[in-house]
């Protein structure tokens, strides 16, 4: 679809639903930059879904209000926290804390694949979804996370987000649950895939952006939290690209 179709296509929805406040998400990409070109980690969403059914997705999904209470092994990266920390309007550093620790729940939902490390003392009993890490012993562990962009879902969707797009390597995958992956879950498939192949240009055209800035980091050498951080919203009916400052 070209970008004026994609305009028009965005005001008529526009037209069809009422204004909807986005909620706060937040999404993971794992990187795998063992082999000479990176590969990132992507879901193929369940046919029957409603939501981009039969699409490769990375995982990700909303806050949880527990997000924010549940202990970790260490603590958010202070680089980290200042670039969530960015933007309008201002949030808290608890919020900060939530987004990426959001990140690190759906990605094990999701896809089995828990980013956590050893508590410095008894690691304290977790349940519902934080159970797997329990079981391995383990805490949610935020310290390997960058922040690559943020973006809103555009006005007149059924379901908008203000999402949070997290990084990560591979090498952080502390721990891996079985069973998570199948013909019923909400993702069938996990697939790593090389960065410029061509099933990741099937992918939903706000991702593809992401993944655009993130192919941009890699190219630019390591992954650093100094670099800058796009936000990617509507209005007036087209797309803007913005650079979060800190205030």
């Amino acid at each position: 679809m070209s970008e004026a179709a994609s305009v028009v296509k965005e005001e008529k929805e526009a037209d069809h639903h009422p204004y909807r406040r986005p909620v706060d998400a937040a999404t993971l990409i794992l990187i795998d930059r063992s082999g000479a070109t990176p590969k990132v980690l992507v879901g193929k969403r369940h046919d029957k879904v409603v939501f981009m059914p039969g699409k490769f997705v990375f995982p990700g999904g909303r806050v949880d209000p527990s997000d924010n209470r549940i202990p970790v092994a260490a603590p958010i990266p202070q680089e980290l926290e200042a670039n969530l920390l960015m933007g309008s309007p201002r949030i808290a550093r608890s919020r900060a804390r939530a987004l990426a620790i959001a990140a690190i729940r759906e990605a094990c939902e999701e896809t089995g694949l828990c980013l956590g490390a050893k508590s410095n003392g008894a690691a304290p009993k977790l349940d519902g979804v934080w159970k797997p890490f329990s079981d391995a012993g383990l805490l949610p562990d935020p310290s390997s996370l960058f922040l690559i962009a943020r973006a809103i879902t555009p006005p007149g969707r059924v379901r908008r987000f203000d999402t949070r797009f997290f990084t990560a390597d591979a090498s952080a995958i502390t721990h891996h649950v079985p069973g998570v992956i199948h013909p019923d879950a909400e993702l069938v498939e996990l697939v790593w895939f090389e960065i410029g192949s061509k099933p990741l240009a099937d992918l939903h055209n706000m991702t593809r952006n992401v993944l655009d800035e993130l192919e941009k980091r890699l190219a630019a050498g390591a992954l650093s939290h100094d670099a800058a951080v796009p936000f990617f919203h509507f209005y007036g009916g087209k797309m803007h690209r913005d650079v979060l400052g800190r205030a």
